[in-house]
C-alpha cells in the first residue's frame, strides 16, 4: 500500500511538470471532483481564469460552490483532478502537492463569508496581522524587542497605514475592531488580504449582510483593488447584481456540475442557468 501511495505522488509530479499554463492564465482547475461519504458533490469541474479577471461562481444553495471553492484553497484535498496556479514568482504549481498554511505564500489569499477578525485587537494590528509571511524575525526577536524586528514592526504598520487610507479607513485605525459595524468589518478583512501581497484574492461571498449602499461601495472597490494592485479575483457570491455588476466571466455551477461559462451577458440569457439559479422554467 505504502509503495502504491509513492508512486502515485511521484506520477502526480511528473504530469505536474508536463503542464504549462498559457501566459494569460492565473489559474486552472482541471477535472476537479470531491465526494463525501460516498456523495458527490464536485463533479469534474475544470475553468481557467486570466490575469487580472474578476470571475465569478455562482449557484444556488448545495450547487457544490464552497466545496470547490475549499478545494481551491487546500482546506479540501479533491478525490481527483488538479489545480495549477501561476504564482508571485511567476511558477506554475499544482496547488493539490502544497499543504493549506503554505499557499498563502504563493499569492493566493481568501476572505470568509463570516468576517474572521480579531476583536481585541485594533483596526490597524489586524491588518498587520496579513503581513505574517513578511516578518523576517522569529518569535524570540520580537519577544526580546531587538532592533531589528523593532524596525520591520515599524515597516509592516507604516505599509498597513498606506493600505488603510487606500481603503479609506485610515481614520480608524486606532480603533478596536469591536465597535465596528458590519460593512467596515468587510473592508478591514479586504485590507488585510492585501498586505499579503495577493497574487489572486478569493472572496466568499463579500457582499453577505451588506445593504445595497454598501454593496455598491463593495463594487467599486473590488474593481478598484484589481486595478491598482494588479490582482486577479474569484468572486463567490450570491448577489447577482454584484456578479453580474463585475465580473468579466461567469462559471455557473448546479449539483457540483458546470452548466455555462461565459460573460454576464450570456450567463443571464442561458436558458441552463436560468432554471437552475434564476427560478426561470420552460
Amino acid at each position: 500500500m505504502k509503495i502504491n501511495w509513492i508512486n502515485k505522488i511521484k506520477n502526480r509530479k511528473k504530469e505536474d511538470e508536463q503542464i504549462i499554463l498559457a501566459e494569460d492564465t492565473c489559474l486552472s482547475v482541471r477535472n476537479v471532483s470531491m465526494s463525501f461519504s460516498g456523495l458527490k458533490v464536485v463533479t469534474d469541474v475544470s475553468f481557467d481564469i486570466k490575469e487580472g479577471e474578476i470571475f465569478g461562481l455562482i449557484g444556488p444553495n448545495g450547487a457544490g460552490k464552497t466545496t470547490l471553492f475549499n478545494c481551491i484553497t487546500q482546506f479540501y484535498k479533491p478525490d481527483n483532478g488538479s489545480i495549477f496556479f501561476r504564482n508571485n514568482k511567476n511558477e506554475t504549481i499544482n496547488l493539490i502537492n502544497f499543504p493549506t498554511h503554505k499557499i498563502i505564500r504563493h499569492g493566493l489569499v481568501r476572505t470568509f463569508q463570516n468576517v474572521e477578525l480579531i476583536g481585541d485587537l485594533s483596526v490597524i494590528e489586524n491588518v498587520m496581522v496579513g503581513a505574517h509571511i513578511k516578518y523576517k524575525y522569529d518569535f524570540w526577536g520580537c519577544l526580546f524587542g531587538f532592533s531589528g524586528a523593532k524596525k520591520e514592526e515599524k515597516r509592516i504598520e507604516e505599509e498597513a497605514e498606506g493600505v488603510l487610507k487606500f481603503i479609506g479607513l485610515d481614520d480608524i485605525k486606532n480603533q478596536p475592531v469591536s465597535s465596528q459595524p458590519y460593512g467596515i468589518l468587510k473592508k478591514i478583512e479586504l485590507a488585510r488580504a492585501l498586505m499579503c501581497d495577493p497574487k489572486l484574492i478569493i472572496l466568499d461571498e463579500p457582499a453577505a449582510g451588506m445593504n445595497e449602499a454598501e454593496t455598491r461601495e463593495l463594487m467599486n472597490m473590488i474593481k478598484i483593488i484589481r486595478d491598482e494592485y494588479k490582482t486577479t479575483i474569484l468572486l463567490v457570491e450570491h448577489d447577482m447584481k454584484l456578479v453580474m455588476g463585475i465580473c468579466d466571466r461567469i462559471c455557473a455551477i448546479s449539483f457540483g456540475e458546470v452548466i455555462a461559462i461565459g460573460t454576464p451577458s450570456q450567463i443571464k440569457n442561458n436558458i441552463k442557468v436560468q432554471e437552475a439559479y434564476l427560478g426561470v422554467t420552460k
